[in-house]
């Protein structure tokens, strides 16, 4: 009787989920495979070898990514993270001005809708400004954490614009946004050189 023997790598789905897929340019399935060599007896598999490591396959394109490609955010995270973020920027800057100012009001509403809230009006404005120190903050952090280095100036830079809005910076403003950008990752020497930039541009 012949037998037939071999060598094969085969893959174990381990998990699955949602993930940004960087060749469809989208949010799609995903399934995280395990991949080992297996000695195969009549192409079946029967005595396993070594691993050989991982990969994160797109159900959509079939192409296979490294495990990093499930840190970028998708789509749909972000339009929860970005606006909620720039909604605690705002709230923490407008505290430590003038809340009422109808600049800093109008420029709050333009920067929040610019994010996809286009829901966003005066009376949420108002409901974020008597939202908790700490829970505004986080909320900044979480867009932080998705954001690029240029996406966290640009979300810095529209909150100087709103604290800009009523006046020169007071210096309870310039304390408020400092926090913020240290929420969002941004250094001190960062922070500043985006403030002054931003002051630059509006004069």
């Amino acid at each position: 009787m012949l037998l037939v023997f071999g060598v094969s790598v085969f893959f174990r789905t381990d998990t699955e989920g949602t993930f940004h897929c960087p060749r469809c340019g989208g949010d799609r399935g995903f399934r995280r495979r395990r991949a080992r060599r297996w000695i195969t007896l009549f192409f079946v598999p029967v005595v396993p070898l070594d691993r050989r490591g991982e990969a994160v396959e797109c159900r959509a394109c079939r192409t296979r990514f490294g495990d990093s490609v499930l840190r970028v955010p998708t789509a749909r995270r972000l339009a929860a993270v970005l606006p909620a973020g720039m909604r605690a920027a705002a709230a923490l800057v407008l505290r430590a001005g003038d809340p009422a100012h109808p600049a800093a009001l109008e420029r709050t509403l333009e920067a929040v809708r610019g994010y996809g809230d286009t829901g966003h009006d005066e009376a949420a404005v108002r409901d974020d400004l008597t939202l908790r120190q700490g829970f505004l903050e986080e909320e900044v952090a979480r867009a932080g954490a998705v954001l690029t280095v240029e996406g966290r100036e640009w979300l810095f830079a529209k909150a100087v614009r709103i604290g800009l809005a009523g006046g020169p910076l007071s210096d309870a403003e310039r304390r408020a946004l400092h926090g913020v950008a240290d929420r969002l990752g941004l250094s001190p020497a960062h922070a500043l050189g985006v403030i002054v930039a931003t002051e630059g541009a509006a004069r």
